[in-house]
């Protein structure tokens, strides 16, 4: 497992090496008070949503470590003062990397307990140990700001152990975290507590919450509908419904790879870190295959 974990950790550093890392941020209005900040110029970290108002002002994610300084930078311009709380939605460097810098100025961090478990033990994911969450909650958490309702809940066992989507019901808008991958093939963490069954559960639950007209932050891709995370779902559900039929039939991982059951989705959602093969891996590993 420790093995599995280092090298799906040194491939998707070298997927980030082969993307131009980024040096500026850009904010596109989702509704008036919430904005999806993301990489200008190239890879950032996971998508990030800032809601800012008269009384406070909230960010989800916070993107890689060394690009804190600049994020910082930029959502203080955005919002007009400091971030007062910052909410992770799971455990990876991606989305958590900023929380050290961020707390430096009195951000309050907060953050399913699994998270913070897991990065009592790697804090330098989280830019050092001041970047622990400091508030932890495990059903879920709901701010009240500046007159609108967020709400924090955990989706258990899907990307990790500890995942989190934010939805903002008065106007109708969720951030996934990596529960959704937007048009690509997710990265399912195993050996941080995902499960394929899980995160198929949790991408159902989220879509019996949301409407045709909710408007949907990924955790990576863009602005996404119900019908798109639909559609990934059942990409998904097939995908794994292709790999048990060759792992019941009793072929061997790399027999399956062969096969090649996830050849008709390569076009749309194969990419540099969680490839057709990866994903291939990830669903015969989880299904009990060696």
């Amino acid at each position: 497992m420790k093995f599995r974990m280092i090298a799906v950790l040194a491939l998707f550093a070298v997927s980030v090496q082969a993307q131009d890392i980024a040096t500026s941020f850009k904010a596109t209005e989702v509704v008036p008070g919430i904005t999806m900040i993301e990489g200008a110029d190239g890879f950032a970290g996971g998508n990030m949503a800032l809601l800012a108002g008269e009384d406070y002002v909230a960010l989800v994610d916070d993107g890689l470590a060394p690009l804190a300084p600049t994020l910082k930078a930029f959502v203080d311009e955005q919002a007009g003062r400091p971030v007062n709380f910052l909410v992770n939605t799971h455990v990876h460097g991606d989305h958590v990397g900023g929380n050290a810098h961020f707390a430096e100025s009195g951000t309050v961090v907060f953050a399913h307990e699994n998270i913070r478990t897991r990065l009592l033990a790697k804090p330098d994911d989280a830019g050092g140990e001041g970047g622990l969450p400091v508030v932890t909650f495990a059903d879920g958490v709901s701010f009240h700001l500046n007159g609108l309702e967020a709400r924090a809940f955990h989706l258990p066992l899907a990307h990790t152990d500890g995942d989190a989507a934010i939805w903002f019901p008065d106007v109708n808008v969720l951030h996934t975290g990596d529960v959704f991958f937007h048009g690509l093939f997710p990265f399912i963490d195993l050996d941080n507590g995902g499960t394929v069954s899980g995160y198929i559960a949790a991408q159902r639950q989220l879509i019996d919450k949301v409407d045709a007209d909710t408007q949907i932050i990924p955790g990576h891709g863009p602005l996404a509908t119900r019908a798109d995370l639909e559609r990934d779902n059942a990409m998904l559900v097939d995908a794994r419904a292709r790999v048990k039929a060759l792992l019941d039939s009793g072929q061997s991982a790399d027999e399956i790879v062969e096969a090649n059951p996830l050849a008709d989705y390569h076009d749309n959602y194969n990419w540099g870190f969680i490839t057709t093969e990866r994903m291939t891996r990830t669903l015969v590993a989880d299904l009990g295959g060696e």
